[in-house]
């Protein structure tokens, strides 16, 4: 099945629509490949969100249009994502992540046992001097280092790896996926800040989920949205269950 098929509206409005985004599939062109997006699912489904939202330059020139697009979520991250149909409305919701306003949990598995069941991990978070790909809240990060703080619950642990609850307080890039690299317990299947880890639980892909989404509309009601797991999350849900 096509990744833009497996995409799945779990809430919408007249202004928003709040879709379950499987892993795999990005969410706006980069302008260096040609592959579907979710930015292509918002165009073909609500035209009328054509000009909605903030375009990419990039340094030749050329403009990359981002439908409804107002938050991300990486390729290989599924779960609950946030578009917007007018443009008053991306304003609105736009205003709520700069502000802090929108509560996000996400679950993920991550290698080996926590050394705390509940923390905050309160890191800045600056580009690594390893790998241009890479983001850092260790040490030596270079340029500037922006503010970062993840809460997270391990909720169970088969000792190689704990299935954890996390809410993320600020939005960096990888910011998950960085701190849990940063308190050496990465998230499973991590290609990029676990490459020389080996897959656990079945995993084929990385462990992150965006379970969670809570945000006002601009009705000013507040509306919480579920993500249900994909198929790989459940099976390894019930396998370290099971072991634990």
């Amino acid at each position: 099945m096509l990744l833009l098929e497996q995409v799945t509206i779990l809430y919408e409005d007249e202004d928003v629509v709040v879709v379950n985004k499987p892993a795999g599939l990005i969410v706006h062109s980069d302008g260096k490949r040609q592959e579907e997006t979710l930015a292509d699912w918002m165009l073909a489904h609500y035209p009328e969100s054509s000009e909605v939202g903030e375009p990419i330059v990039l340094k030749n020139g050329e403009k990359i249009l981002r439908p409804g697009i107002v938050h991300r979520l990486d390729r290989d991250t599924s779960g609950a994502i946030i578009l917007v149909k007018k443009q008053e409305a991306f304003e609105y919701i736009k205003k709520q992540f700069q502000d802090r306003d929108i509560a996000k949990e996400y679950h993920t598995f991550v290698y080996g046992v926590l050394p705390k069941k509940e923390d905050t991990i309160d890191r800045p978070i600056g580009r690594s001097r390893n790998d241009f790909r890479q983001w850092s809240a260790q040490r030596g990060a270079r340029g500037v280092l922006r503010e970062a703080v993840t809460d997270y619950f391990s909720v169970s642990t088969n000792k190689q790896a704990s299935f954890v609850r996390v809410f993320p307080k600020t939005g960096r890039t990888h910011q998950i996926r960085v701190h849990f690299k940063a308190i050496n317990h990465p998230v499973v299947c991590d290609p990029l800040y676990a490459s020389k880890q080996k897959p656990l639980l079945g995993f084929t892909r990385l462990a992150l989920h965006a379970t969670q989404i809570e945000f006002v509309n601009t009705k000013g009601e507040t509306v919480k949205v579920i993500a249900p797991y994909p198929e790989d999350f459940k099976h390894a849900l019930e396998e370290i269950v099971r072991e634990s």
